[in-house]
């Protein structure tokens, strides 16, 4: 921006003026009272007010709610030397409110009594980037800790798939298959796991599934987990169709669902009831659906 000086505007106190009314930042000029004198352009689009109802204002009246500034203000005018204060909250006119960073310099005059400049600027979009930056780093520290975890995961899944189906084929009793079999789909399933964490995030694969075959599938699970203490109970609606889901996800969500109730019920077991139940025009977020699965995880603690 060009700044075209008048002919008759070329004294050092005009320049002043004009470079102080072309600030950026807000600049207010108060007494020893701390009664303000004036105030800048600038400053009169931050605070909201005009300069014809601002000056002759209290320091208080301007800055209500911000006792910070007030104070810093105070000491400059004991000590005679400047002082800041770093990301006030201030409450705008307009009910808004902003963040600021606040210097006061004291300016003595031989000729008069001293006055204080206040310099507020307005650092709401700095710190949402310094925000935002430290946000990115933190997010690169944590996925560079999950993907050397996801790496040392891969390793003993393999082996573990290995084994299983090794160990299915030794077994002489067909029976004993589905434990194996059970063994062979979890690592799979973790093994999809893993590749998403390692890699960018993917969106759900939406097929039909039947709700009944996860839920047994996660039981089995349960089983093989607790070593019978929890006994699982079924309360099964029929009528429920296929729905249209995330395999590897809906098996997981579940489970997250089923370790919870297991933590709540302690060493001593209990019991989980699955429940499933059809509901009609249901919400989900701001889209009505007009049929949705209900599902219930419920363990018999008390409470």
């Amino acid at each position: 921006m060009q700044i075209r000086l008048p002919m008759d505007a070329r004294t050092t106190s005009s320049v002043a003026t004009l470079v102080v009314e072309n600030q950026s930042a807000a600049v207010l000029l108060f007494n020893s009272k701390l009664t303000l004198m004036y105030l800048n352009p600038a400053a009169e689009a931050l605070l909201g007010v005009s300069e014809r109802h601002a000056i002759g204002l209290s320091v208080d009246a301007i800055f209500a709610d911000m006792s910070e500034a007030e104070d810093c203000m105070t000491r400059s005018l004991s000590h005679d030397q400047p002082f800041a204060e770093r990301e006030l909250e201030m409450h705008r006119a307009d009910g808004s409110t902003i963040t600021v960073d606040c210097t006061v310099t004291p300016l003595i005059d031989t000729d008069g009594p001293r006055s204080l400049l206040v310099e507020l600027v307005q650092v709401d979009r700095h710190l949402r980037i310094n925000r935002e930056e430290a946000l990115l780093a933190q997010e690169k520290v944590s996925r560079a800790l999950v993907r050397g975890m996801a790496h040392e995961i891969k390793n003993p899944l393999g082996g573990l798939r290995g084994a299983a189906q090794l160990l299915q084929k030794e077994l002489a009793d067909p029976s004993l298959h589905e434990y194996t079999q059970v063994i062979i789909a979890e690592a799979d399933r973790l093994q999809t796991l893993v590749n998403r964490m390692l890699g960018p995030k993917n969106e759900p694969r939406f097929a039909d599934v039947n709700i009944f075959e996860i839920l047994e599938h996660v039981i089995k699970l349960v089983a093989a987990e607790t070593g019978g203490r929890v006994e699982v109970r079924r309360d099964y609606d029929p009528s429920i169709p296929e729905l249209p889901a995330d395999r590897g996800m809906l098996i997981q969500a579940i489970l997250n669902l089923v370790r919870n109730a297991i933590e709540a019920l302690g060493i001593g077991g209990g019991s989980i009831t699955f429940r499933t139940r059809a509901q009609r025009q249901f919400t989900i977020g701001s889209r009505r659906h007009r049929l949705v699965l209900r599902l219930d995880v419920i363990d018999d603690v008390p409470g």
